[in-house]
C-alpha cells in the first residue's frame, strides 16, 4: 500500500510590529481550515510565524557583548510556553480537524524547567504537532546567520546572532504521519549537512520555514539570485537525500523590508511539485508519496553501498587545518 500524505504549505504575508498574537493566530486558523478543506493531513507554517521578524531592529540598549539593558519589547516577541493560552486555539482546532501542523516561533526557555540546565536560553524554534494536537517533535535552529552588534549603516538589521543562540541539539527525525519527518529553519536550508544528517536517519520529509529578505547588505550582488538560491539548495537537498522538502515563507513587504515568498513543495526527484504564486497568505498543497523516497535512497543514493565516510574527514573533524595532510 502506498504511503501518501497530503501536505499544505501555508505561506504568510507580512506581520506588522503592532499585530497581536491573537490576530496572527486567526490567520493561521484560516489557513489550517483551508488545509482541512483540501484534504491536508499536515499544514506547514513559516519561521517566526507568530510575530513580525524582530531581528531587523536593535531592540536592547545594553552593552555590545550580549543581551542586556531594557529588553521589554524584545522579550515580548518570545514564547515562554508552547502551547500557551493565545496559541492554544490552533492546537484545539488541529485536534478537531485531525490536521497536524508545523510552527516556527521565538522561544524563551524557563530556567526552572527540571529538564533544563538552570539557565534561560533564547532559541529560534519549530515544533511538529500531530493530528491529535500533541507535540511530537521540537527543533531549535542550528545555523544562525546575521550579526551580533548594532550596525547602523545597514538599511535594516539582521540581529539573529544577538537574539538567538545556536542550538546544541543538532538535527533529529520523528516518526509521524506514517513516515519519518525532520525540521530545519531558514539558513539551515543552505547547508548540505542539514539534509545529510537527517538523510542518514532515514528522513522522508524535511519541513523548513524561512524569512528571507531580498536585500543582502554584505553582498548586494546576491540580491537578484535570492529566489534561485532558495530553490537550488532545497531541490539539491531533496534529490541528494531522497526526501521530500517543504519550504514555507513569510513573504511580502513587512515593516518596509521586502522578503522572498516562493513557498514550494519539492519531491525526492528534486522537482518542484507545487509553488506559491503570491507574496501573501496562501496555501499550496501536494499529495506526497513517501514511498517515492526509497526509489532514490536504494538506487543512486544507497548510503550503505556507495557512501565513503572515511574520505570525508575534513567535514567530520572539528576545526580542520586547510591543506593539512
Amino acid at each position: 500500500m502506498t504511503r501518501e500524505i497530503v501536505v499544505g504549505a501555508a505561506q504568510l504575508g507580512p506581520i506588522s510590529r503592532d499585530d497581536t498574537r491573537a490576530e496572527v493566530v486567526e490567520r493561521l486558523l484560516t489557513l489550517l481550515r483551508r488545509g482541512a478543506e483540501h484534504g491536508c493531513e499536515l499544514v506547514v507554517f513559516p519561521e517566526l510565524a507568530l510575530t513580525t521578524f524582530f531581528p531587523r531592529w536593535f531592540l536592547d540598549e545594553g552593552d555590545e557583548a550580549g543581551i542586556a539593558g531594557d529588553t521589554t519589547e524584545l522579550d515580548s516577541y518570545y514564547e515562554t510556553a508552547m502551547p500557551n493560552p493565545v496559541v492554544q486555539p490552533l492546537f484545539d482546532e488541529a485536534k478537531r480537524l485531525k490536521v497536524g501542523f508545523h510552527l516556527g516561533y521565538a522561544e524563551l526557555t524557563d530556567p526552572n524547567d527540571p529538564q533544563g540546565d538552570g539557565t534561560q536560553h533564547r532559541y529560534n524554534t519549530a515544533i511538529l504537532v500531530d493530528r491529535e494536537g500533541e507535540i511530537v517533535g521540537r527543533y531549535r535552529k542550528v545555523h544562525i546567520p546575521g550579526h551580533e552588534n548594532h550596525e547602523p549603516w545597514r538599511n535594516f538589521q539582521h540581529l539573529e546572532r544577538r537574539y538567538f543562540e545556536e542550538s546544541p541539539e543538532g538535527f533529529h527525525v520523528h516518526e509521524a504521519f506514517g513516515g519519518v519527518f525532520g525540521m530545519a529553519i531558514c539558513n539551515d536550508r543552505r547547508w548540505p549537512e542539514t539534509y545529510r544528517v537527517m538523510g542518514l536517519q532515514g528522513v522522508e520529509m524535511v519541513l523548513i520555514g524561512y524569512n528571507t529578505p531580498l536585500n543582502y547588505a554584505p553582498d548586494p550582488s546576491q540580491n537578484p539570485l535570492q529566489a534561485f538560491h532558495n530553490h537550488l539548495v532545497m531541490q539539491a537537498g531533496a534529490y541528494q537525500n531522497g526526501t521530500w522538502v517543504v519550504g514555507v515563507a513569510k513573504g511580502g513587504i513587512e515593516e518596509g523590508v521586502e522578503s522572498l515568498a516562493q513557498t514550494a513543495i519539492i519531491a525526492p526527484s528534486g522537482q518542484v511539485v507545487a509553488q506559491a504564486t503570491t507574496i501573501g497568505d496562501e496555501l499550496v498543497t501536494a499529495r506526497c508519496d513517501l514511498d517515492m523516497c526509497e526509489r532514490y535512497k536504494k538506487t543512486l543514493f544507497d548510503f550503505d553501498r556507495y557512501r565513503r565516510p572515511e574520505t570525508y574527514s575534513l567535514i567530520t573533524n572539528l576545526n580542520p587545518t586547510p591543506g593539512a595532510t
